[in-house]
């Protein structure tokens, strides 16, 4: 008699039962298959559809709580043995990758040819190529360069049935793939498991430096201002805030050529001094907090500049983030306030343009809240998820309204 382990393995023969740790948000598998490349992940689901397995795909499992639990788990596609650099064009600033690839040994490769994806902070460097798209997850740097969306030029899928799914290119000038990778960015895999990806790549500077204040909401946000209408051209714009009515701590990070950073920092710490109201300082070495996640319950939440002061001053909790990009993490209790303070966040944030999503707390703490809160677009988002996955057998549940 086949069983289904058997057929599992006839398509991939890293199949294995699942063991204790092989959980998603607290959610069992049953098997956990490790496929070595596109055509494997492949048969992987093929073999999948054929017996109605609900299945999750996981890099390093860093962000597997963000979003719900799925409403059901059989296999998890384990995708740490595609970890290839498949090509890297150092002329055309282009490397195509694996998904399982991490993100920290994808920038030290390319650190030796003076290049970089400009993806960073402590949630993105701590996963992988596929985690990070499936997450959307961006740091500092998307003030300057962008976020997941804007950097991803090319992407290879494998949807529900075991198709396989490609597009975008190889060049930054071909944008022809650009929609569909906008389409998997922050999907938590529900419409497909990534194993490839194409990415436009930066050069790495010659010299760095971090400017940083601290004082109060109206004041710093009076400085983040000032800094976004100078002419300094910084790569980064971050904040952080220990609790509510503390002191707000600016940071900016300038980069360029040895001999001009320290006379444009300087500038920067002028600009910002004054704003501030209190004096600011230049240093060499990045901030210990900056970038670095904050633990767990927390929100996304995102306003418009204008929302900033507001935010600072009266959301629950830490905050911390990119402030000139508008994108912000909070931190919130661990306890029965929960609900409250998010939709206290949500409140601020609608008041200026932006939402607040509970990104990631422990499986008890998201019973009965509403994580996601109102997605105008999803009844297309839906459509999306019926055309890709019918059977909704990938990440069922995880994402906005049950998707």
């Amino acid at each position: 008699m086949v069983t289904t382990l058997d057929g599992l393995r006839a398509a991939c023969g890293e199949v294995t039962e699942a063991g204790a740790d092989d959980a998603v948000d607290g959610v069992p598998a049953r098997w956990v298959a490790w496929p070595g490349s596109t055509e494997e992940v492949s048969a992987v689901l093929r073999a999948a559809a054929g017996l109605g397995l609900r299945i999750v795909a996981r890099g390093t499992g860093t962000r597997l709580a963000w979003g719900l639990p799925p409403t059901d788990l059989d296999l998890i596609v384990d995708v740490s043995r595609m970890d290839a650099v498949l090509a890297h064009t150092a002329g055309d600033l282009v490397v195509t990758v694996q998904a399982g690839l991490r993100m920290v040994a994808l920038q030290d490769a390319l650190a030796r040819h003076r290049q970089r994806l400009a993806l960073d902070g402590g949630d993105t460097l701590a996963g992988t190529i596929g985690g990070t798209i499936a997450t959307a997850s961006s740091g500092p740097l998307r003030y300057r360069y962008g976020s997941v969306r804007d950097l991803l030029i090319g992407i290879t899928v494998v949807l529900a049935d075991g198709t396989i799914a490609r597009a975008g290119g190889t060049v930054v000038k071909n944008v022809a793939g650009f929609d569909m990778g906008k389409l998997y960015a922050g999907s938590l895999g529900t419409l497909g498991v990534i194993t490839e990806a194409v990415w436009r790549l930066h050069p790495l500077p010659d010299a760095r430096r971090w400017i940083t204040t601290a004082g109060d909401p109206a004041h710093t946000a009076a400085a983040i201002a000032a800094v976004r209408a100078s002419q300094h051209d910084p790569v980064a714009l971050e904040v952080d805030r220990a609790a509510p009515g503390g002191a707000v701590t600016v940071g900016v990070a300038v980069e360029g050529v040895t001999d001009g950073i320290d006379a444009r920092a300087d500038a920067v710490a002028d600009l910002l001094g004054t704003a501030a109201g209190t004096a600011a300082t230049v240093a060499d070495h990045i901030p210990d907090w900056w970038g670095q996640p904050l633990p767990a319950p927390h929100a996304t939440v995102t306003c418009e500049p204008t929302g900033l002061a507001d935010l600072l001053a009266t959301s629950p909790g830490s905050l911390r983030g990119s402030a000139g990009a508008g994108v912000l993490t909070a931190g919130l209790s661990d306890d029965d306030r929960l609900g409250a303070e998010l939709a206290l966040l949500r409140e601020t944030a609608w008041r200026h343009g932006g939402h607040a999503v509970l990104r990631c707390a422990a499986p008890p703490r998201k019973t009965g809240l509403d994580v996601w809160g109102p997605v105008p677009a999803l009844t297309l988002m839906r459509r999306l998820k019926d055309q890709f996955d019918p059977e909704h057998r990938l990440a069922p549940g995880r994402f906005v309204g049950g998707i």
